[in-house]
């Protein structure tokens, strides 16, 4: 059966591309996609060419669900397994290293969903690292998949009071719908001070997802001391111009660096837990509706509309867009 993938073919060009079939190999298993998630911070970036030495062509996305094939004699999998994938591409077919690969217990867990365990495990690590006690004022900025898993789960984790900031109106409505106490666009009048007074004194954690540069300065301005500060958007350029003395330093600001690849390989302990457990306890949550899934599924749709979708996410056309989905099966 032959291979179908969406490739980024040079700046700015996307094309659904076929391939010859993929044949098992031993030591990693062959899959069957049935559907992956765009990411739409970073597969915007590589596709405009806003990443550091960019090449193409270029296969993108890192969140599919799958069935196993082929197990290429791998332990824990079996030939129709269903499987979340950690850094999958758009295709239909693909070989995939086991330690990448978590079992989707519930059969009834759909697709859909099962597929956000990857990414909401993003925002989810980012949460972790600041090691929040219970009862602590949180802030997340930016809602997108990333800080609306970070928010919901630090609402679970007991956070009080949590606050979200975005420039879109309405995913700070869906955020507020989701339990978060406040929203406000990081660019109102004297926002940080009202943090601080809705904090009394300061947010003790903040987790900082969008990866601009100015939100990380904004963050010192509002963050409690010794508060913590976890950077777990990717940031593309240099954030310039921080005063460390009297912004981190004299306040004791834990400054955290939070990229999904700081995590152990194996064996989770305190705070900074493996890809394959958080994407588990996701996947659990799912099941059992502590954690809002379906809101984010903005649209579902066959790969060969790939064009149109990465089309609108790269002019902006569909801002309230947040989970594009294709399905491969």
């Amino acid at each position: 059966m032959e291979t179908r993938r969406i490739m980024f073919t040079e700046r700015g060009k996307v094309e659904l591309c076929t391939f010859p079939a993929i044949e098992p190999v031993p030591g990693r298993v062959l899959l069957e996609m049935h559907c992956t998630l765009v990411s739409r911070g970073t597969e915007r970036d590589c596709l405009l060419g806003l990443i550091a030495s960019p090449k193409y062509p270029m296969q993108l996305g890192y969140s599919g669900v799958a069935t196993v094939l082929d197990n290429g004699g791998c332990k824990g999998f079996k030939a129709g397994d269903r499987v979340a994938i950690y850094h999958s591409t758009h295709s239909s077919h693909m070989l995939k290293e086991p330690e990448d690969l978590v079992v989707i217990e519930d059969d009834a867990l759909p697709d859909e969903e099962a597929v956000f365990s990857i990414v909401g495990s993003m925002g989810l690590q980012g949460l972790r690292k600041c090691r929040l006690d219970f009862g602590e004022s949180v802030v997340v900025m930016g809602q997108g998949l990333l800080g609306a898993f970070a928010a919901q789960c630090a609402r679970i984790n007991g956070a009080f009071p949590l606050i979200v900031l975005d420039f879109n109106a309405i995913r700070r409505q869906r955020a507020l719908d989701f339990g978060a106490d406040y929203a406000f666009s990081p660019n109102e009048e004297g926002v940080s001070q009202t943090i601080r007074e809705l904090t009394r004194g300061g947010a003790n954690a903040v987790v900082e997802v969008t990866g601009n540069p100015n939100a990380v300065k904004q963050a010192l301005t509002f963050t409690a001391e010794f508060g913590r500060v976890a950077l777990t958007g990717c940031s593309r350029t240099p954030t310039e111009v921080i005063d460390f003395y009297h912004d981190v330093h004299r306040p004791g600001i834990t400054i955290i660096g939070a990229h999904n690849f700081a995590r152990p390989k194996h064996d989770s302990r305190p705070g900074y837990w493996t890809m394959r457990e958080d994407m588990r306890l996701l996947l659990r949550m799912f099941s059992a509706k502590r954690l809002q899934v379906k809101p984010f599924i903005s649209e579902v749709v066959p790969p060969e509309q790939c064009k149109d979708v990465f089309k609108r996410l790269v002019d902006g056309s569909d801002p309230n867009a947040i989970g594009s989905i294709f399905r491969w099966k």
